[in-house]
């Protein structure tokens, strides 16, 4: 029997089906190798009605015939089928035509539960839409989330990035002889030159796996007879988690991931692939690399080199050429991207330099405009956090948007990040970005709002602080949202009132329903707004919010929004009317923009900095407006009355025991801003049942920052009999922290300065370290969240989650086989006993 190719069911190439002929029998085998639970094979095979085997590595498989016709041409043609849908043509030649695939929801949805719900035609997609309804859009997206990982490994073969050994050794990479020695030699001089940094153990030897190096193209190139398995773990690593949905704490390292080619540094050792003046023994392995789509793509790349357009081009300049190929290839021709180097004074200048040296080029090829949206984290990263004030964070963003917000490739602003804390904290943000607005009438400002069901007036307040902003005589901007997924019901009269004010704003609502659900944001799929907004006349688009770290493109997004939330004819046209005016208004803005900056540029920039080219005269031109003195902007001090919990509570702060069992209590800390846990006299007596039966000395309780609801309780009971950890955020107030003093307990300060995201960190000290529990009372986003990165610990997480919270419930329905849920102690108790690590109940 030969082999006779393979295709994928899905866009992250997680379900392949392999293909192999004897005679004129044609078989395959379905693998799903990327996910490790079995779920999504398992999943599958139920829903489709095929028996299950094991390969040669005891790895769970579908195997079966793909039965052989002859269409009425004559024409020879094996047809794939999955559960009576035609899933593919597969011609003598061995080329494939996929007529369905898997989209991202549904292989999701597969991969984290025992009990798939979701019926086959919502599983397994015809990929066809109606023409007048195909959108041409992407209005919302990420710089560094948006191209898919085979391009990125292709770019990082192309220009020779470093890649460090600190993700070598986490992805289990495998390396020759040679590689291995040379990583061996550079390690040794990375330690000798951080000797002195200041770090041990742990941390040191991670500083030093980060700072050693190896060319990228040379793992992939040079060794040919692991390049296989070394592609198909860097591209799972460029994606979120795979069997199931995600959180932030993935998102975030993922992104890092990401960075290494996204802001890839070239390799100090490069070989010259793109000169061409590397060894033939270099150039001639482009040819052998075995994943067909990166070599492609390398190939095509090499070719660009011979194009006078692009035989500069810098990898960000590549960045932008593929991101519009991508485009292109989904129809799709205006497209407005979240970009944060265009507010950091180090970074804006040399971007948009580079932006207007390759773009018209790049629109000229693809069709595609792309614009930028200013990108302003509404919280600093961790890395950032430590080393600048909050005030001259926010300051210098906006002191560079300023500067930036005539370029006729910035379209507006936008805020970004995860969503746990009030927009009202941002409004003298948003007020200076008003008044650039009011300066700059063609400037959109957007917000990320409603994305998780912490701070459901996230949506209305983003609107009201920017109406209260405005000047006199001062019309309303262009505005949209990104999201508003989460508000108050709409049938309510604060839902009412939110659709008033959305209508009088004219604001736009942007979903993205894919990231949604795999970033823990949407389970049930039916409480979807969409199709209530549009029936209001609120104008929607969509947007894929940087699909491919999801798995998904602007088809896929635009074919779950009708499989998944049954979105109609009518109501596409709807959705495409408002996506045709805001691109519309779009390159009419770009026109006239770059009209006028064409003017500014000759009116600043001396003649000899114009004739040296485009990209110098705007590199000039920026550095010298950032180079002024900035104007005064919103001030920050005093904002923000909170102190640092490391400060207020720093004789109550103790390390986590190194033995003993940890229970995690959600029952207060865990809710949004509007929910307040009520106790019920069942989960008072889960309480005293384990407080009076549990062993001190064997185990202790990990509770969140309110010290109300059922923590109180437990705390109360316990007479200091147990030892409990509450975790608080960074920054508290003097009422908080005496609260926490009052209550007696011992504190673990969180990374993240909000309380919302105070699970984070919970997540990093207790379930990626050891066995624990969880024991779910209460909670919104923050308790699903908690409940999703327990699934997938490093470490068994036993979970409970109580069947009267509604929220809970709905995660711990879509985890089936992973979660208990209760709604009496005896349910607790008896999975409790079983671990032998708490004692006697």
């Amino acid at each position: 029997m030969s082999t006779f190719g393979q295709f994928y069911l899905d866009k992250e190439k997680d379900i392949i089906v392999e293909l192999s002929k004897s005679g004129e029998t044609l078989s395959y085998v379905l693998r799903t190798p990327n996910h490790g639970t079995g779920n999504l094979i398992t999943n599958l095979a139920v829903l489709c009605g095929l028996p299950l085997s094991k390969d040669e590595k005891g790895l769970l498989v579908i195997r079966g015939e793909v039965p052989c016709y002859v269409d009425g041409y004559n024409r020879t043609v094996y047809i794939f089928r999955l559960g009576n849908t035609k899933v593919a043509n597969i011609w003598p030649d061995g080329s494939v035509e996929i007529k369905a695939q898997i989209p991202a929801i549904a292989k999701t949805l597969m991969s984290q539960t025992k009990d798939y719900r979701l019926d086959i035609q919502k599983t397994i997609v015809k990929t066809y839409i109606r023409s007048e309804c195909k959108f041409r859009t992407d209005l919302h997206s990420h710089m560094n989330a948006n191209l898919p990982p085979d391009i990125l490994i292709a770019l990082g073969i192309m220009h020779e990035i470093r890649y460090p050994l600190y993700y070598i050794k986490k992805l289990k990479l495998a390396l020759t002889g040679r590689q291995e020695e040379i990583l061996g030699i550079r390690r040794e001089a990375s330690a000798k030159a951080l000797r002195d940094c200041g770090l041990s153990g742990k941390y040191l030897s991670r500083r030093i796996d980060d700072n050693t190096f190896l060319n990228f193209a040379d793992l992939i190139l040079l060794s040919p007879e692991h390049a296989g398995e070394n592609i198909e773990k860097i591209r799972t690593s460029l994606a979120v988690m795979k069997d199931g949905q995600a959180g932030f704490v993935n998102l975030e390292k993922v992104y890092l991931y990401r960075y290494v080619f996204t802001k890839g540094v070239r390799s100090d050792d490069a070989f010259g692939i793109a000169d061409g003046t590397a060894p033939s023994r270099v150039l001639s392995a482009i040819a052998d690399i075995p994943d067909p789509d990166v070599k492609n793509a390398v190939i095509r790349m090499q070719e660009d080199r011979r194009s006078a357009a692009y035989a500069g081009n810098t990898l960000f300049q590549d960045k932008l050429l593929w991101i519009a190929r991508n485009y292109a290839s989904r129809g799709i021709s205006y497209a407005e991207i979240s970009d944060t180097s265009l507010v950091k004074k180090s970074a804006a200048a040399e971007t948009l330099a580079q932006i207007h040296a390759v773009m018209p080029a790049v629109i000229r090829e693809t069709g595609v405009t792309i614009r930028f949206l200013a990108a302003i984290r509404r919280i600093p990263l961790t890395i950032v956090k430590d080393r600048i004030a909050l005030h001259d964070y926010f300051h210098e963003n906006l002191e560079v948007l300023r500067a930036v917000s005539g370029d006729p490739y910035v379209a507006g602003s936008d805020i970004i990040g995860e969503e746990i804390n009030d927009i009202r904290d941002l409004s003298p943000v948003i007020a200076e970005i008003t008044k650039i607005a009011k300066d700059e009438p063609s400037f959109t400002v957007r917000i990320h709002a409603g994305e998780n069901d912490t701070l459901r007036d996230n949506v209305a307040n983003s609107i009201i602080c920017v109406r209260n902003a405005l000047s006199s005589g001062q019309a309303m901007p262009k505005m949209r949202i990104g999201h508003g997924l989460y508000t108050a019901n709409l049938r309510s009269a604060r839902g009412r009132s939110l659709i008033r004010l959305l209508r009088e704003s004219g604001a736009v609502l942007e979903f993205q329903i894919t990231s949604n659900v795999r970033l823990n944001n949407l389970s049930i799929l039916t409480r979807h707004p969409l199709r209530v907004y549009l029936r209001e006349g609120i104008p929607c688009v969509q947007g894929t919010d940087g699909g491919a770290l999801y798995g998904t493109d602007s088809i896929d997004e635009q074919l779950a929004l009708e499989r998944m939330l049954g979105v109609t004819h009518d109501e596409f046209l709807a959705m495409r009317k408002a996506e045709d005016a805001v691109m519309r208004e779009g390159l009419a803005d770009f026109t006239e923009k770059a009209e006028r900056f064409g003017r500014a540029l000759k009116g600043v920039i001396p003649e000899e900095e114009q004739a040296k080219g485009t990209e110098d005269a705007v590199r000039a031109y920026y550095e010298s407006l950032l180079a002024a003195p900035g104007g005064e902007s919103a001030s920050f001090v005093g904002s923000d009355t909170r102190r640092p919990a490391a400060e207020l509570l720093a004789d109550r702060i103790a390390e986590l025991p190194e033995s003993g069992f940890p229970i995690v209590i959600a029952g207060g800390s865990f809710n949004n801003d509007r929910h307040r846990t009520s106790l019920r006299e069942d989960g008072k007596r889960l309480i005293d049942r384990l407080v009076d039966g549990l062993d001190p000395d064997k185990c202790f309780f990990v509770i969140g920052q309110s010290i109300r609801g059922y923590e109180r309780y437990l705390v109360q009971k316990s007479c200091g009999r147990f030892r409990i950890y509450a975790f608080v955020p960074a920054m508290l107030d003097i009422a908080q922290a005496g609260r926490i003093r009052r209550a007696g307990v011992s504190v673990r300060v969180a990374i993240e300065p909000e309380s919302m995201g105070v699970y984070k960190s919970i997540v990093y000290e207790v379930f990626k370290h050891r066995n624990a529990a969880l024991i779910a009372f209460d909670g919104n986003s923050a308790g699903a969240n908690l409940i999703q990165e327990a699934k997938m610990a490093k470490y068994r997480c036993r979970i409970f989650a109580s069947a009267h919270s509604r929220s809970l419930r709905a995660k711990a329905v879509s985890l089936k086989g992973y979660v208990t849920l209760f709604d009496n102690e005896e349910d607790v108790l008896a999975e409790l006993q079983t671990t032998g690590a708490c004692g006697i109940l």
